[in-house]
């Protein structure tokens, strides 16, 4: 009895603010409701309605462009960092980094899209004011349905990449040294090493990472909501902004329940993808 006490409150958090709206989104997907009138029943129309909607499907494109751009820059500056702190000997300058590189990521999604929101604009922004002596004109940062996505990816970029970093770094600190001696007595070194040794060893602290940074970046808001609204057009509307728009500003909370349910089958299909395939290249030896 003890026991169960002590997780109790776990187990209710669960049940209230996750497997419950869980289970109410559900229900509501196959209603029209919008708080002023009572729920009507109306089966799977929202699903068909959601099937022939073409701006879900481009929010969709979005959100996807968006996580293979943040995702392996993520990844791949993450674990350089990670790798070139690991290796400092000035052990005071490591910890200063350390805590440099994670502060962004106590910083407010929305205070930072706000922040760099400004640093990016086209006519007043610091960012081309100091390209400008480059000699590079002005670049619609915002407002070019070419360049918003990669301007999206680089703020999600900047405010997680500390969250990534520390991952990696402790993976690196796990590493059993006996085997990293091991392969500079065999001669392994730098790229070889790195290659051979550091990154199958690396593997299941990479997986992990990865799984997490997808899960998360399938559902970005913040940055595109606050810093362009999903325009201009739709060009950077991503499905989350697409079910806050329908539920809270359109007030069909039937249908943005809807698309709820079909982000949360994407988030797991795409998750179970990756885990297996994980099986070909992670190494828990």
């Amino acid at each position: 009895l003890l026991g169960y006490l002590f997780i109790a409150p776990t187990i209710i958090g669960l049940l209230v603010f996750v497997i419950g709206p869980m289970l109410g989104s559900f229900g509501l997907s196959f209603y029209k409701w919008n708080v002023f009138r009572p729920p009507e029943f109306i089966g799977l129309d929202n699903f068909e309605r959601l099937a022939g909607d073409t701006r879900v499907f481009v929010s969709f494109r979005n959100t996807f462009i968006l996580v293979v751009m943040t995702v392996v820059m993520l990844e791949s500056l993450a674990l350089a960092l990670a790798l070139a702190v690991y290796r400092m000997a000035n052990k005071a300058f490591a910890t200063f980094l350390r805590t440099a590189y994670f502060l962004p990521v106590l910083l407010s999604g929305a205070s930072v899209a706000v922040t760099l929101g400004y640093l990016f604009n086209k006519d007043f922004g610091v960012i081309n004011y100091y390209l400008g002596f480059l000699g590079i004109d002005n670049i619609p940062w915002l407002t070019s349905s070419d360049v918003v996505l990669f301007t999206i990816a680089l703020t999600t970029v900047w405010r997680n990449l500390g969250f990534t970093f520390i991952i990696y770094l402790g993976g690196l600190s796990s590493m059993p040294g006996e085997v990293l001696e091991a392969a500079e007595v065999d001669g392994a070194t730098g790229w070889r090493k790195f290659y051979r040794v550091i990154l199958p060893l690396l593997s299941p602290t990479i997986l992990f990472a990865v799984v997490t940074d997808v899960i998360k970046m399938l559902q970005f808001f913040d940055e595109p909501f606050i810093m362009t609204r999903g325009g201009p057009g739709d060009s950077s509307r991503t499905v989350v902004m697409m079910m806050y728009e329908s539920g809270f500003g359109n007030l069909d909370f039937g249908y943005g329940s809807a698309i709820a349910l079909l982000l949360f089958a994407v988030i797991m299909i795409v998750t179970g993808i990756q885990f297996y395939l994980s099986r070909r290249w992670v190494f828990y030896g």
